[in-house]
């Protein structure tokens, strides 16, 4: 018996008898077992902080707020924040230590030599972290989940191969389409008084309007016409975000009781029943004809993504399950349109800032499709961005350069599971999380002198030979890059048709100011408002390139 055990009786007021006694004297003992693995437990908790803080101290730390909140609040999702970055870089120049509360440290990195060891490592050994991610799973599975490593290196390997740049050649006449509707529906709005615009908004429906022709082969027609499937997207993004920055919404029982977390389950469930349906429709069909037949009927015209996924098989013979297929086309267009979209807003926004810039990219479009019957203008576009970007290298350089500026991903996350020693001997500790700042590292005065100036010359092939290969990544980098070099293809590829400056004379809306807000991808807290001037004839009543 514990010495403990009459005392607990008699305090509640319970006569001793043997049963009574064994009760209590096992209740106790479970008591002080739980009370002793707690204490061990934040035993090694402390310990592992503690060699966790000597090992950081390596990396410079900015002086913290307050202990309690570390640098919790100087790192804002608004203009505020991309200062605070572009401090840090300016600053710190290589890496430095952030702390998210008290016991929460994460390393950001903001130089090619810092972020190349990261990006260059396995899956396994730099995953993406969970944290974040996680709030995806129910849109996009999960993905992200360590079970799932192994699984998404098999989809990677699958699909790669159909990710480079031949592949992009077809789509080139559905960019042009879903350009075209967007311009016309430009001319009207101009001709309705409407000269301002906000290229956020437009922008993003024509990169959905061409993605959803890509991935399933329809028009959906959503320039035009609302979407139940293109509306959820577009609330599933808006809603991951705001997630990300209510802390009390970070646990999924609170989070599936809010307003928030019901709306977030609705449009799942949207965006599910028509991906199932629409695999479900492509599988009868491909089962119907048989995999020759179908692969003959695609001959000479566009392989939608779906077609892709359909047909994609692993080294042992094995195809992807319907699961895994709707994973793989929510991902896409999850990651595909915001990010196209982005992009090209901000190259309409500069070339807008610099009016000389545009000029000489309108004089260079025009000087390419000089002596051409309207008929051919089409061809000449699709023949200049399909393999030969030197034939508009300015307009290339000008794509780049307000990637760098403003790169549509600011930031991506890692989690080491394995010690990575960086060039300069410094490691950077197993569990920690590592923030590689795209943003800081294209802003980097240690990288390129006056980061803040848009100056597309900075690309000229002379003055970027000697710059690392990691000083300008746009769409993130490594092993799993093959699919984010594929984006920056695409984004270059619609930028030639969306960003034509030989359509339209753009001046920026001065009564509109500009702030930056880093969210999921980096946009503009209210809009990018450009004027909006008609050049040359209308294509409006020109018929669309037909499909192939």
């Amino acid at each position: 018996m514990l010495p403990l055990t009459d005392w607990v009786l008699e305090l509640l007021s319970m006569e001793r008898t043997p049963f009574r006694a064994y009760t209590v004297s096992a209740l106790l003992l479970a008591l002080l077992a739980l009370l002793f693995r707690t204490l061990l437990q934040l035993g090694r908790s402390w310990h592992r902080y503690y060699v966790t803080c000597q090992r950081l101290r390596c990396f410079p730390e900015p002086p913290r707020r307050k202990w309690l909140l570390g640098h919790l609040g100087m790192g804002q999702s608004a203009e505020e924040g991309m200062q605070c970055a572009d401090e840090l870089a300016g600053g710190y120049s290589h890496s430095c230590l952030w702390w998210f509360g008290p016991w929460f440290p994460i390393l950001r990195l903001f130089h090619p030599e810092a972020v190349k060891p990261v990006l260059l490592e396995s899956v396994a050994i730099a995953p993406k972290d969970y944290l974040f991610y996680g709030f995806l799973k129910p849109w996009l599975g999960g993905r992200f989940a360590a079970e799932q490593w192994s699984e998404m290196g098999r989809h990677r390997r699958m699909l790669t191969p159909a990710f480079h740049f031949d592949i992009l050649k077809p789509y080139m006449k559905i960019f042009n389409q879903s350009t075209d509707i967007m311009h016309a529906k430009w001319r009207r709005l101009v001709a309705s008084g409407s000269t301002s615009l906000d290229m956020s908004g437009q922008i993003s429906l024509m990169t959905l309007d061409s993605l959803q022709k890509c991935v399933f082969g329809c028009n959906g027609n959503c320039q035009e016409t609302p979407s139940d499937y293109i509306a959820a997207i577009l609330e599933l993004s808006s809603l991951v975000v705001g997630r990300q920055h209510r802390l009390l919404l970070h646990c999924d029982f609170l989070y599936r009781l809010s307003p928030d977390g019901r709306r977030f389950r609705r449009a799942c469930d949207t965006v599910h029943r028509f991906m199932a349906d629409v695999v479900q429709r492509r599988h009868q069909a491909l089962s119907h004809r048989g995999r020759e037949a179908w692969l003959k009927s695609k001959q000479g015209r566009t392989v939608d993504f779906i077609d892709i996924l359909l047909l994609a098989k692993d080294e042992d013979g094995q195809d992807l399950s319907d699961e895994d297929i709707a994973a793989e086309a929510d991902t896409f267009m999850f990651e595909g349109h915001d990010t196209t979209a982005s992009g090209l807003s901000w190259v309409l926004y500069n070339l807008a800032c610099h009016p000389e810039y545009q000029e000489r990219c309108r004089e260079e479009i025009k000087d390419l499709l000089r002596d051409k019957e309207s008929e051919e203008v089409e061809c000449a576009k699709l023949c200049s961005l399909q393999g030969d970007l030197s034939q508009v290298p300015f307009s290339t350089m000008c794509i780049k350069e307000s990637l760098r500026l403003h790169p549509p991903v600011t930031a991506v996350s890692r989690r080491c599971t394995e010690d990575i020693k960086l060039p300069d001997g410094r490691v950077l500790p197993k569990g920690n999380v590592c923030l590689i700042s795209i943003y800081g590292t294209h802003h980097n005065p240690a990288v390129r002198p006056e980061p803040q100036v848009y100056n597309p010359h900075r690309f000229d092939p002379e003055n970027s030979k000697n710059q690392p290969p990691l000083a300008f990544m746009p769409f993130s980098a490594g092993p799993r890059g093959e699919l984010h070099r594929a984006e920056l293809r695409r984004g270059r590829d619609e930028g030639g048709a969306g960003a034509d400056p030989a359509a339209f004379a753009l001046r920026l809306d001065r009564s509109r100011p500009v702030r930056r807000k880093p969210e999921l991808i980096l946009r503009s807290q209210n809009g990018l408002w450009l004027h909006l001037e008609p050049l040359g004839p209308s294509r409006e009543g020109r018929p669309p390139a037909p499909r192939s």
